[in-house]
């Protein structure tokens, strides 16, 4: 069983010519088919605990360790996490101008798989899928993200994470930009990913609104750097009637 084990992260950024602590001690651990969700104010850390995962170079690691299946995901590069079994959905996707969506494709899935898929049955593969997630075939050959609305962005970060079937999920605010039609379909589509029971999600909102589509098996709430409660899916009911006031003791810069 794939496991993704966080223990006393401590994650700073340069802000004004100083280091500033962001994450504070956060333990979580993330198992293959349990669906995570962490929710918060702005600016609690959030964010930066995603891309601490992903290994962006803006944050270093200060304290603490993260193992997947026992393998130190800290001493990995970037590229290495992505085989190990991590995937990032981005808040704000990237542009890649002069490389088409299928090129990314195929490219990210030889990587993660080891060798290049066969063409025709990869070519099968992203068309249902894209099918799935109410994309037009002639999106494969626009530019990454160039031009994207934000429904289409995220519907894109939906689609890699189906065929690339990564061990770990991290989904960092999915929700935010899309309107209700394409919340729908984007929740439809991490939905058919959390059901094979092979992958462990780790989704990050401010909102419960993409929880009534996405059902957490557990709910976590973030503040200041850290965990400051954790439950099931009645926490998040819970924020939705009182807000994050209670828990609010000044925050981290995301």
């Amino acid at each position: 069983m794939a496991t993704l084990e966080i223990r006393d992260l401590h994650v700073t950024v340069e802000a004004d010519n100083a280091e500033k602590e962001i994450l504070k001690g956060v333990d979580l651990t993330v198992k293959q088919g349990e669906t995570h969700a962490i929710m918060g104010p702005n600016g609690s850390g959030k964010s930066t605990l995603a891309y601490s995962l992903a290994g962006h170079p803006k944050y270093t690691i200060t304290g603490g360790s993260v193992t997947l299946d026992g393998e130190d995901v800290l001493e990995m590069s970037v590229d290495e996490r992505a085989r190990a079994g991590l995937f990032l959905a981005m808040q704000y996707p990237v542009e890649v101008p002069g490389v088409s969506v299928s090129n990314f494709l195929r490219t990210s899935a030889t990587a993660v798989r080891g060798e290049a898929p066969k063409l025709r049955t990869w070519v099968k593969e992203v068309k249902e899928a894209m099918e799935r997630l109410n994309m037009d075939p002639s999106f494969a050959e626009r530019n990454v993200n160039e031009g994207f609305s934000g429904g289409e962005k995220k519907r894109h970060e939906i689609l890699q994470l189906e065929l690339l079937k990564p061990k770990v999920a991290i989904l960092d605010e999915t929700d935010s930009g899309l309107d209700v039609d394409a919340l729908r379909i984007v929740s439809e589509g991490v939905n058919r990913v959390r059901e094979t029971g092979e992958v462990g999600t780790l989704l990050i909102t401010h909102y419960t609104r993409i929880l009534r589509y996405i059902k957490p098996d557990y709910v976590h709430v973030f503040s200041a750097g850290r965990i400051v409660e954790s439950g099931g899916a009645e926490l998040a009911d819970k924020l939705e009637n009182e807000g994050y006031e209670a828990y609010t003791k000044g925050g981290a810069s995301e």
